[in-house]
Protein backbone atom coordinates (compact mmCIF):
# COMPACT_ATOMS: atom_id res chain seq x y z
CA UNK A 1 0.00 0.00 0.00
CA UNK A 2 1.65 3.57 -0.83
CA UNK A 3 1.21 6.68 0.98
CA UNK A 4 2.01 9.85 -0.76
CA UNK A 5 1.63 12.75 0.91
CA UNK A 6 2.11 16.21 -0.46
CA UNK A 7 5.57 17.08 1.21
CA UNK A 8 6.98 14.56 -0.66
CA UNK A 9 5.83 15.59 -4.10
CA UNK A 10 6.59 19.28 -3.57
CA UNK A 11 8.93 19.58 -6.46
CA UNK A 12 6.77 18.08 -9.28
CA UNK A 13 4.57 19.89 -11.29
CA UNK A 14 1.16 18.81 -11.91
CA UNK A 15 0.03 21.66 -13.49
CA UNK A 16 -0.68 20.24 -17.08
CA UNK A 17 -2.47 16.79 -15.70
CA UNK A 18 -6.10 16.63 -15.98
CA UNK A 19 -8.22 17.43 -12.75
CA UNK A 20 -9.70 13.83 -12.59
CA UNK A 21 -5.99 11.92 -12.68
CA UNK A 22 -5.58 14.04 -9.75
CA UNK A 23 -8.88 13.17 -7.97
CA UNK A 24 -10.06 16.44 -8.35
CA UNK A 25 -13.95 16.18 -8.35
CA UNK A 26 -15.82 18.85 -11.01
CA UNK A 27 -18.74 18.95 -8.50
CA UNK A 28 -19.57 22.31 -7.20
CA UNK A 29 -22.28 22.97 -5.20
CA UNK A 30 -25.42 24.79 -6.77
CA UNK A 31 -28.98 25.89 -6.47
CA UNK A 32 -31.56 22.78 -6.67
CA UNK A 33 -33.38 22.98 -9.59
CA UNK A 34 -35.94 20.33 -9.16
CA UNK A 35 -38.14 19.15 -6.22
CA UNK A 36 -36.69 16.79 -3.07
CA UNK A 37 -36.90 12.87 -3.69
CA UNK A 38 -39.48 11.48 -1.72
CA UNK A 39 -38.39 9.72 1.74
CA UNK A 40 -36.97 5.85 0.84
CA UNK A 41 -34.56 4.13 -1.18
CA UNK A 42 -33.44 5.81 -4.43
CA UNK A 43 -31.53 4.32 -7.24
CA UNK A 44 -28.91 6.69 -8.53
CA UNK A 45 -28.45 4.60 -11.55
CA UNK A 46 -32.07 4.50 -12.65
CA UNK A 47 -32.01 8.73 -12.10
CA UNK A 48 -29.02 9.45 -13.88
CA UNK A 49 -30.54 6.91 -16.66
CA UNK A 50 -27.23 4.40 -16.21
CA UNK A 51 -27.31 0.24 -15.99
CA UNK A 52 -28.05 -0.88 -12.59
CA UNK A 53 -25.13 -2.97 -12.00
CA UNK A 54 -23.17 -2.03 -9.22
CA UNK A 55 -25.28 0.92 -8.43
CA UNK A 56 -25.70 3.96 -6.09
CA UNK A 57 -27.88 4.32 -4.12
CA UNK A 58 -29.31 7.34 -2.06
CA UNK A 59 -31.50 7.02 1.85
CA UNK A 60 -33.57 10.16 2.47
CA UNK A 61 -35.14 9.69 5.87
CA UNK A 62 -38.33 10.22 7.02
CA UNK A 63 -38.77 13.76 8.54
CA UNK A 64 -36.26 15.40 6.44
CA UNK A 65 -36.87 19.17 6.66
CA UNK A 66 -36.04 20.38 2.84
CA UNK A 67 -36.55 23.90 3.65
CA UNK A 68 -33.21 24.54 4.89
CA UNK A 69 -29.59 23.00 3.70
CA UNK A 70 -29.33 18.80 4.00
CA UNK A 71 -26.36 17.18 5.30
CA UNK A 72 -24.77 14.46 2.88
CA UNK A 73 -22.81 11.46 4.01
CA UNK A 74 -21.17 9.83 1.13
CA UNK A 75 -19.75 6.21 2.46
CA UNK A 76 -17.58 4.20 0.54
CA UNK A 77 -17.33 0.34 1.31
CA UNK A 78 -14.50 -2.07 1.37
CA UNK A 79 -12.48 -4.18 -1.07
CA UNK A 80 -15.40 -6.99 -2.38
CA UNK A 81 -18.20 -5.25 -0.72
CA UNK A 82 -21.63 -3.93 -1.60
CA UNK A 83 -23.62 -1.04 -0.57
CA UNK A 84 -26.15 -3.38 1.00
CA UNK A 85 -22.97 -4.90 3.09
CA UNK A 86 -21.93 -1.23 4.55
CA UNK A 87 -26.02 0.31 4.64
CA UNK A 88 -26.92 -1.60 8.23
CA UNK A 89 -24.17 0.00 9.78
CA UNK A 90 -25.45 3.41 8.78
CA UNK A 91 -29.22 3.51 7.78
CA UNK A 92 -30.46 4.13 11.50
CA UNK A 93 -27.82 7.08 11.89
CA UNK A 94 -29.27 8.70 8.95
CA UNK A 95 -32.70 8.46 9.81
CA UNK A 96 -32.56 9.52 13.53
CA UNK A 97 -30.12 12.56 12.54
CA UNK A 98 -31.91 13.21 9.45
CA UNK A 99 -29.28 13.35 6.84
CA UNK A 100 -29.00 12.36 3.42
CA UNK A 101 -26.73 8.80 2.94
CA UNK A 102 -25.14 7.83 -0.56
CA UNK A 103 -23.57 4.65 -0.66
CA UNK A 104 -21.62 4.33 -4.02
CA UNK A 105 -20.46 1.26 -5.28
CA UNK A 106 -16.76 0.60 -6.72
CA UNK A 107 -16.77 -0.77 -10.85
CA UNK A 108 -14.40 -3.46 -9.76
CA UNK A 109 -13.84 -5.50 -6.99
CA UNK A 110 -12.21 -2.75 -5.25
CA UNK A 111 -12.06 1.34 -5.70
CA UNK A 112 -10.36 2.01 -9.43
CA UNK A 113 -7.28 4.33 -7.24
CA UNK A 114 -6.30 1.19 -5.36
CA UNK A 115 -6.12 -0.70 -8.72
CA UNK A 116 -4.15 1.46 -10.82
CA UNK A 117 -5.49 5.49 -10.57
CA UNK A 118 -8.67 7.87 -10.66
CA UNK A 119 -11.07 6.78 -13.88
CA UNK A 120 -14.78 5.22 -14.07
CA UNK A 121 -15.19 5.58 -10.21
CA UNK A 122 -14.87 9.18 -9.77
CA UNK A 123 -16.77 9.67 -13.22
CA UNK A 124 -19.79 7.90 -11.33
CA UNK A 125 -19.37 10.20 -7.75
CA UNK A 126 -18.87 13.26 -9.72
CA UNK A 127 -22.60 12.17 -11.50
CA UNK A 128 -24.16 11.06 -8.92
CA UNK A 129 -23.54 14.00 -6.08
CA UNK A 130 -24.62 16.97 -8.78
CA UNK A 131 -27.42 14.44 -9.42
CA UNK A 132 -28.10 14.71 -5.56
CA UNK A 133 -27.46 18.23 -5.64
CA UNK A 134 -30.05 18.94 -8.43
CA UNK A 135 -33.25 17.60 -5.69
CA UNK A 136 -31.55 18.94 -2.54
CA UNK A 137 -29.67 22.20 -0.91
CA UNK A 138 -26.76 20.83 0.39
CA UNK A 139 -25.19 21.80 3.85
CA UNK A 140 -21.78 22.77 2.93
CA UNK A 141 -20.17 22.57 6.64
CA UNK A 142 -21.96 18.61 6.57
CA UNK A 143 -20.90 17.34 3.15
CA UNK A 144 -18.88 14.49 4.29
CA UNK A 145 -17.13 11.40 3.08
CA UNK A 146 -16.52 8.04 4.90
CA UNK A 147 -14.99 4.68 4.17
CA UNK A 148 -13.91 1.46 5.92
CA UNK A 149 -10.79 -0.59 4.83
CA UNK A 150 -10.14 0.31 1.23
CA UNK A 151 -13.15 2.37 1.24
CA UNK A 152 -11.07 4.61 3.59
CA UNK A 153 -8.32 4.66 1.70
CA UNK A 154 -10.72 5.94 -0.82
CA UNK A 155 -12.39 8.24 1.68
CA UNK A 156 -8.98 9.60 2.46
CA UNK A 157 -7.69 10.29 -0.94
CA UNK A 158 -10.41 11.67 -2.42
CA UNK A 159 -11.92 13.79 0.43
CA UNK A 160 -8.22 15.35 1.31
CA UNK A 161 -7.86 16.12 -2.35
CA UNK A 162 -10.61 17.97 -2.57
CA UNK A 163 -11.31 19.20 0.98
CA UNK A 164 -12.38 22.90 -0.49
CA UNK A 165 -15.94 21.07 -0.97
CA UNK A 166 -15.49 18.01 1.64
CA UNK A 167 -16.01 18.86 5.10
CA UNK A 168 -15.60 15.99 7.02
CA UNK A 169 -13.43 12.82 5.94
CA UNK A 170 -13.51 9.57 7.83
CA UNK A 171 -11.70 6.26 7.55
CA UNK A 172 -12.31 3.53 9.10
CA UNK A 173 -9.62 0.73 9.24
CA UNK A 174 -8.32 2.58 6.47
CA UNK A 175 -5.17 1.23 4.50
CA UNK A 176 -3.09 4.36 1.92
CA UNK A 177 -3.66 7.90 1.89
CA UNK A 178 -2.85 9.35 -1.90
CA UNK A 179 -2.88 12.70 -2.72
CA UNK A 180 -0.86 14.84 -5.38
CA UNK A 181 -2.59 18.07 -5.29
CA UNK A 182 -4.70 18.52 -1.84
CA UNK A 183 -7.09 21.29 -1.44
CA UNK A 184 -8.92 23.08 1.54
CA UNK A 185 -8.36 21.75 5.04
CA UNK A 186 -11.70 19.62 5.70
CA UNK A 187 -12.01 18.06 9.65
CA UNK A 188 -10.63 14.39 10.17
CA UNK A 189 -11.86 11.56 11.54
CA UNK A 190 -9.16 8.04 11.67
CA UNK A 191 -10.32 4.87 13.66
CA UNK A 192 -8.21 1.93 13.47
CA UNK A 193 -7.42 -1.30 15.68
CA UNK A 194 -3.87 -2.67 16.66
CA UNK A 195 -5.52 -6.35 16.54
CA UNK A 196 -6.27 -5.21 12.90
CA UNK A 197 -5.30 -8.45 10.64
CA UNK A 198 -4.92 -7.15 7.61
CA UNK A 199 -3.77 -3.23 7.83
CA UNK A 200 -1.11 -2.59 10.67
CA UNK A 201 -2.53 0.40 12.56
CA UNK A 202 1.11 1.96 12.90
CA UNK A 203 1.97 1.97 9.44
CA UNK A 204 -1.76 2.86 8.52
CA UNK A 205 -4.12 4.45 10.42
CA UNK A 206 -1.93 5.79 13.26
CA UNK A 207 0.86 6.92 10.61
CA UNK A 208 -1.83 8.95 8.51
CA UNK A 209 -2.77 10.88 11.75
CA UNK A 210 0.68 11.50 12.52
CA UNK A 211 0.92 13.25 9.06
CA UNK A 212 -2.04 14.93 9.03
CA UNK A 213 -1.44 16.44 12.41
CA UNK A 214 2.19 17.27 11.07
CA UNK A 215 0.64 18.83 7.90
CA UNK A 216 -2.23 21.06 10.19
CA UNK A 217 -4.97 19.24 9.58
CA UNK A 218 -7.66 19.40 12.30
CA UNK A 219 -7.75 14.92 13.01
CA UNK A 220 -9.18 13.10 15.71
CA UNK A 221 -7.57 9.43 16.56
CA UNK A 222 -9.56 7.05 17.87
CA UNK A 223 -7.90 3.77 19.14
CA UNK A 224 -10.11 1.00 19.48
CA UNK A 225 -9.79 -2.96 20.00
CA UNK A 226 -10.83 -5.90 17.33
CA UNK A 227 -10.64 -7.16 14.07
CA UNK A 228 -10.51 -5.58 10.28
CA UNK A 229 -14.82 -5.54 10.24
CA UNK A 230 -17.25 -2.52 10.78
CA UNK A 231 -17.50 -2.08 14.53
CA UNK A 232 -20.85 -0.01 15.25
CA UNK A 233 -19.41 1.48 18.47
CA UNK A 234 -16.99 2.95 16.34
CA UNK A 235 -19.63 4.07 13.49
CA UNK A 236 -21.12 5.88 16.57
CA UNK A 237 -18.34 8.27 17.60
CA UNK A 238 -17.71 8.74 14.04
CA UNK A 239 -21.50 9.79 13.53
CA UNK A 240 -20.80 11.88 16.88
CA UNK A 241 -17.53 13.74 15.04
CA UNK A 242 -19.66 14.02 11.61
CA UNK A 243 -22.48 15.68 13.47
CA UNK A 244 -21.28 17.47 16.32
CA UNK A 245 -17.93 19.12 13.99
CA UNK A 246 -18.23 21.76 11.97
CA UNK A 247 -15.51 23.59 9.85
CA UNK A 248 -17.96 26.38 9.08
CA UNK A 249 -17.13 26.41 5.57
CA UNK A 250 -18.88 29.95 3.83
CA UNK A 251 -22.03 29.46 1.51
Amino acid sequence: MKSNFPSNLNDFDFSMMPPSILGHLSFRFRVPDQPPLPPGTHSLNVLLGLPDERDTLLIVPEGLDTGKPVKLLVMFHGAGGSAERVLPFFREHAEKNKFLLMIPQSTYATWDLTIGGNGPDLEKLDNALSKVNAHFDLDRNHFGFCGFSDGASYSLSIGLSNGETVSHVIALSGGFMNLYVPRGRPLVFIAHSPEDEQLPMDTSGLHHYNELKKAGYNVEFLEFHGRHVIHPHVVEKAMQFYLQRSPDKPR
